[in-house]
């Protein structure tokens, strides 16, 4: 699916009311079809600050938003089913082994961070240590966190562009994620990215795990290669 130009500009619309004098003419759309998105370029002036972003978020909650370290904001529609079945496999599998574990916590993909080079993203699946949470402020806890998480997730679905995709790996890593899998279902690979060294990729595993990071999680892959419907 598609967004619609105009959709996007009629969440823009609304937003103004909360975020002030925001003109359309001022800010650049870039619809990216590759990857099912569209970037918003906003002028350095018109930039969103950390709260005026996340009340933009809030506003239009219907779409997924992430926010570049250059502050664009890259707007993308929900997901298929298929993939929403799969990243919900995802979420179950690491939030039990989580639970179990008890030394962090696992987020879905609904689940803002704000990295040290001032982007925020929303991976797929996540988790952070109890002990980097327990640093936070209540406040803080409310909104979007100001960290990266220590292990990451990302599905790619039919629409998105694995290079972007891959960036998006390494900005994780570089700015302070242990361990990152990029899970592609139609090549049946995941990609692993670990600090200082190389990606390296498995084919077809039927499962993938980690002592480094994660002690004891091993993540089944058969129902996520085959959806079941």
């Amino acid at each position: 699916m598609k967004i619609a130009l105009a959709w996007v500009q009629a969440c823009l619309v609304r937003t103004t009311i909360i975020l002030g004098d925001i003109s359309l003419n001022n800010i650049s759309v870039n619809q990216q079809e590759e990857i099912n998105a569209i970037v918003l370029h906003w002028p350095p002036s018109l930039r969103l600050g950390e709260d005026q972003f996340f009340d933009f978020c809030q506003a239009n909650r219907e779409l997924r938003i992430e926010r570049t370290a250059e502050g664009d904001c890259e707007i993308m529609t929900p997901t298929g089913g298929e993939t929403g079945c799969r990243n919900s496999r995802l979420v179950a599998q690491l939030s039990v082994w989580a639970d179990r574990d008890g030394s962090g916590v696992a987020f879905d993909s609904s689940s803002g961070f704000i990295l040290p080079n001032g982007a925020t993203r929303s991976p797929d699946v996540s988790w952070v240590k109890k002990s980097r949470l327990a640093t936070l402020s209540p406040q803080q806890k409310k909104r979007f966190l100001p960290l990266c998480p220590d292990f990451v997730i990302e599905l790619r679905s039919l629409t998105d562009s694995i290079n972007a995709l891959q960036d998006k790996m390494l900005e994780y890593i570089a700015n302070g994620a242990s361990l990152g899998w990029l899970i592609d279902p139609e090549t049946k690979q995941v990609h692993v990215y670990q600090p200082d060294k190389p990606v390296f990729v498995l084919d077809d595993p039927a499962c993938v795990s980690t002592d480094d990071v994660l002690k004891g999680f091993k993540l089944e892959l058969s129902k996520i290669w085959d959806v079941g419907f």
